[in-house]
């Protein structure tokens, strides 16, 4: 399958945001790409440096305006595309959510992140209701995907999940950077540790592993009230994002690697066959003893 992925920096500017998207996102199907993933919350700027109820004014609806512009670039270009949008589900209920669209411009199935961080910087308890979905792969007409969100990247259990389900490739869009107060030495340890566990995924569960990330400094936005009060809460210095957004071979391999610093809108070629063999070499799936798992299901065993 040929794979495009958009690594791209976001301003406050959501219309020109989805104006280069929807460019970039023409080119790598001019390409050949036939799958097209978009990172985390790609429309605007990642808001959750900061806590600001106006902020909830950013959400939509599923289906809504963004499934409709990339439903019909979809339809337009034959590609299937995974979004990343905040859902409005009801009145103070909002998700993190990734959308899959099928290359006739409808919905091929939405998954909502199911682990929400709370870091310095990166406040989405504030903001997502933790998903309710479950962990099962979306079934499109390039294959069965199976579709997380940054977070759940950190997390075996959720890669497992899906491969057991019959995902054929793993993507994780992606909103990760450095802390600035951070040494130089722990920024690109942490940069590593997050490519590491997800090519582990890929070698765990015998698949390819699609993950595309932002890139370039963003400042927190901070819109204010009609009353033109400021938004209360934790607030950070701006974030600089490290890109390195990348496709890796069922056994780990590096397939593609973004650069850290400059925004990228390539295609990668991936042989989906070849996972067959590589769980013919290794079949952890055989050999799991799934007879002996039962304190996974605690939160710690004492």
């Amino acid at each position: 399958m040929k794979i495009g992925i958009i690594q791209q920096h976001n301003t406050a500017d959501r219309e020109d945001n989805k104006k280069r998207l929807a460019e970039k996102i023409r080119k790598v199907a001019g390409e050949g790409a036939e799958l097209i993933v978009l990172q985390e919350l790609h429309n605007g700027l990642y808001f959750c440096q900061t806590e600001d109820v106006n902020t909830f004014d950013q959400a939509e609806p599923i289906p809504g305006p963004s499934t409709a512009f990339y439903g019909q670039l979809a339809k337009e270009l034959g590609v299937v595309i995974v979004t990343s949008l905040f859902e409005r589900r009801a009145a103070g209920l909002y998700h993190n959510t990734a959308v899959v669209l099928e290359k006739d411009g409808k919905i091929a199935g939405t998954y909502r992140k199911m682990h929400i961080p709370d870091d310095p910087g990166y406040y989405e308890k504030f903001y997502f209701t933790p998903g309710d979905l479950g962990f099962h792969p979306i079934q499109t007409s390039v294959g069965r995907l199976g579709v997380l969100v940054c977070w759940d990247q950190w997390y075996p259990e959720a890669a497992r999940l899906m491969a057991l389900q019959g995902a054929e490739l793993l993507i994780y869009p992606t909103a990760i950077g450095y802390d600035g107060n951070d040494t130089a030495d722990e920024q690109e340890r942490q940069r590593e540790a997050w490519t590491t566990v997800m090519r582990g995924h890929a070698v765990a569960n015998g698949l390819p592993v699609v993950a595309v990330n932002r890139v370039g400094e963003e400042a927190p936005d901070n819109p204010t009230s009609d009353e033109g009060k400021e938004p209360t809460g934790p607030q950070t210095s701006a974030i600089p994002f490290w890109g390195s957004s990348f496709v890796a071979g069922p056994q780990g391999e590096m397939l593609y690697r973004a650069p850290k610093d400059e925004e990228v809108s390539v295609v990668v070629d991936v042989d989906l066959k070849r996972s067959e063999q590589v769980r013919r070499w290794w079949p952890f799936l055989r050999d799991r003893r799934i007879d002996a798992y039962q304190d996974i299901l605690k939160r710690f065993v004492d």
